[in-house]
């Protein structure tokens, strides 16, 4: 038995740890990520594509990495899945956030409204200032983020939507996305 559970654990490993199979390495961050179906698995998948700086530079792995730890501690420390779900994990009162980067909505209605010229600046303005930007039911409170923990968020948000997560949530890549 102990010789199937290591072989169990070391194959999780490889799945899902970052760097894994399922799970990019945390540079990522400096490609464009997009979702499409993958009619074999009958679900949709992340899908990396071209050269995509984020925040206008590219991230080495040491640095990437940096940055990881630093927007999951800004997410821990804030308690975002109080409200949030993050993979299936935490509360539904605020949207999931597992493919949030890939959400129209930051291109379409964000941008524009808060004047970024890309999707990360203006996920950043949103988060450093919510209530600037009221939002349809339920109001994000402004948890007082200095603009290095909103980018590390926001890099932290956009490693995740690179997550193949075996189609979760469902139907999030019939939503059309613009690049």
């Amino acid at each position: 038995m102990l010789v199937v559970l290591t072989f169990l654990t070391v194959d999780s490993l490889n799945v899902t740890r970052a760097g894994g199979i399922q799970v990019p390495n945390y540079d990522v961050i400096n490609q464009e990520i997009g979702y499409a179906n993958d009619w074999s698995r009958g679900f949709e998948v992340p899908v990396i594509g071209a050269s995509e700086p984020l925040f206008g530079r590219t991230y080495s792995l040491p640095e990437a990495t940096e940055l990881m730890k630093l927007g999951k501690a800004v997410i821990q420390s804030r308690a975002c899945m109080d409200c949030h779900t993050f993979f299936g994990n935490g509360a539904y009162y605020g949207p999931d956030l597992t493919k949030s980067w890939l959400d129209p909505a930051w291109s379409q209605i964000w941008m524009p409204m808060t004047g970024a010229a890309t999707r990360g600046d203006a996920m950043v303005e949103f988060l450093m200032h919510p209530e600037q930007y009221p939002t349809w039911t339920r109001q994000m409170p402004n948890l007082h983020l200095t603009r290095a923990e909103a980018q590390a968020v926001v890099a932290y948000l956009k490693w995740m939507s690179a997550v193949d997560t075996n189609g979760f949530p469902a139907h999030f890549g019939r939503i059309q996305t613009q690049n």
